[in-house]
């Protein structure tokens, strides 16, 4: 199997368990809407997870891997396994440490924290109070998913994708359990939520080891700080932080800004940025993440051209996929989020507001996803530095506009502000690179655009009149609503598809013998 066919096959694996694991957030999402609505207990709660869902994505999806599977992959290609495994004992022994500490910190500097997030909370003592204790209940959640990242990254090292990217699913999994049958019987209802983070941390974790344990690990204390592997992932990492996790930071600030916007703009903005999640997360951050094993290959081997057209490809086949995702988030906003959450005490009114946010955050779809994938060249050659100064600069940029746009639009600016930052910053990734290696496929990647936009456009057109406009202002009605939004999402799938077939789109072909491969049937 050729390198190209082994990504699109790692990233139909992550993409696979992570739509699952992205249903589930939904459900969980429905849940928490209908049970809670979007008011104060809400939000502070969406404060009180910010924290673990920035360490999530910082380490699960981000810096952490981007560093130690390039580390790993070299150990593994040009020294042995055995001085392999014992690197990761030792980033696994030190990770664990690290993160004890910031816990047990966090835990006594919690009102801090709050008042750091959400400033505009100190108004209203009983909802800063809720805060803080959600915030101590969750940060527990930091050392299990510390040591579990560190699982991932040599688990995607040794090309093995599945369960680690199941595992995010156990998180939904214990916070809707918690959720139903939980908060009934607590005096803090809302509290049931952060225990369902705790407990799906841990086991996000053991879900993981019985695989690692098949490959011959076995786990050694090794805290070794001086360890020169150790030492070159800490390098890599220190810098990344910034580099990988500018969206969350923008998020952050988006956070801190809503807080002293009308009550339920952090909730408003919260579900949006879930339902961007999705197709970023099932499309964008699994092609990263499948990619980033095999940019690591060549790059040990220092092959430049096989590193430039696998990238080329990766990116071509995303804003396939992200441009139709993008138009269907914007064309459909109000649609799923009426279907989705508009029941129990979550308005038509949260759903406009919930929906304006999505259109927002929805334009800076295709440039979320393209900033993963390109930052991974970066960190195949273990350059973490220069993504580290675009970050910032992006993350500047984004407290301008979310100045600047706030007022206007309220909390739909913060979103915009988001995704504009985001097209910045993919923009200087992509512009440095570009001089720094050559060439990355600019007129494919040019010719695919010129035909996936009037697809896209058909796309909008068929989805909208698909949905309808009759029943989104009404509550309830929801396997109605469904039904409808189905159709629509059917019919603009349907005329994207059929409109890339006519322009002899090569990316269909592959999405179709991935597909084809998974069934088992055979194909020419």
């Amino acid at each position: 199997m050729g390198k190209n066919q082994e990504i699109a096959k790692a990233a139909g694996i992550i993409g696979s368990a992570t739509f699952l694991s992205r249903i589930l957030g939904y459900l969980r999402d429905v849940i928490v809407a209908n049970l809670f609505g979007a008011g104060l207990a809400t939000d502070a709660f969406i404060v009180a997870s910010r924290i673990p869902n920035y360490l999530r994505r910082l380490f699960g999806e981000g810096t952490l891997n981007a560093s130690l599977v390039p580390v790993f992959s070299e150990y593994l290609t040009r020294r042995s396994k055995s001085e392999a495994w014992e690197l990761a004992n030792v980033v696994m022994t030190s990770i664990s440490a690290l993160v004890t500490l910031l816990t047990l910190l966090g835990i006594f500097f919690a009102p801090w924290v709050v008042r750091g997030l959400a400033p505009g909370f100190s108004d209203n003592p009983e909802q800063f109070a809720l805060a803080v204790l959600l915030t101590r209940v969750t940060f527990p959640f930091a050392v299990f998913i510390g040591i579990s990242a560190a699982v991932m990254g040599v688990l995607n090292s040794l090309k093995h994708f599945g369960a680690p990217a199941l595992a995010p699913a156990i998180l939904n999994i214990m916070m809707i359990l918690c959720a139903l049958f939980l908060s009934p019987h607590l005096s803090v209802p809302i509290l049931s939520l952060s225990i369902g983070i705790l407990l799906g941390g841990i086991f996000q974790l053991l879900v993981q080891v019985p695989f690692l344990w098949k490959r011959g690990f076995r786990f050694r204390f090794r805290f070794q700080p001086r360890h020169p592997g150790f030492q070159r992932v800490v390098r890599l990492m220190v810098p990344g932080i910034i580099g990988q996790s500018v969206l969350q930071i923008n998020i952050f600030i988006g956070n801190i800004l809503a807080s002293f916007l009308p009550t339920g703009s952090i909730s408003f903005l919260f579900f949006a940025d879930r339902l961007v999640q999705f197709p970023l997360g099932v499309f964008g951050i699994s092609a990263a993440t499948a990619m980033l094993p095999t940019l690591s290959q060549h790059a040990a081997e220092k092959n430049l051209p096989g590193m430039v057209e696998t990238l080329g490809r990766t990116m071509r086949l995303v804003i396939f996929l992200m441009l139709p995702s993008l138009v269907g988030l914007s064309v459909l906003s109000v649609p799923i989020v009426s279907a989705l959450f508009q029941r129990g005490n979550f308005s038509y009114s949260a759903t406009v507001a919930t929906a304006q946010a999505l259109l927002y955050y929805s334009l800076g779809l295709w440039a979320f996803a393209e900033v993963r994938v390109v930052a991974q060249v970066y960190y195949a050659l273990q350059d973490t530095w220069t993504p580290m100064k675009i970050g910032a600069t992006a993350v500047l940029a984004n407290v301008v506009l979310s100045l600047v746009l706030m007022g206007p639009l309220k909390h739909g600016g913060l979103a915009l502000a988001n995704s504009l930052s985001s097209m910045l910053n993919v923009s200087l990734l992509v512009w440095i690179l570009r001089k720094r290696v050559g060439p990355l496929g600019g007129t494919a990647f040019l010719r695919l655009l010129l035909k996936i936009l009037p697809a896209s456009a058909i796309l909008g057109f068929c989805a909208y009149y698909g949905a309808g406009t009759a029943l989104w202002k009404l509550h309830g009605h929801t396997l109605e609503k469904f039904y409808r939004l189905g159709w629509g999402i059917l019919l603009g799938g349907g005329g994207y598809t059929v409109m890339c077939l006519l322009f002899r789109v090569e990316e269909v072909r592959m999405v179709r013998d991935w597909l084809l491969r998974r069934s088992g049937s055979p194909h020419r």
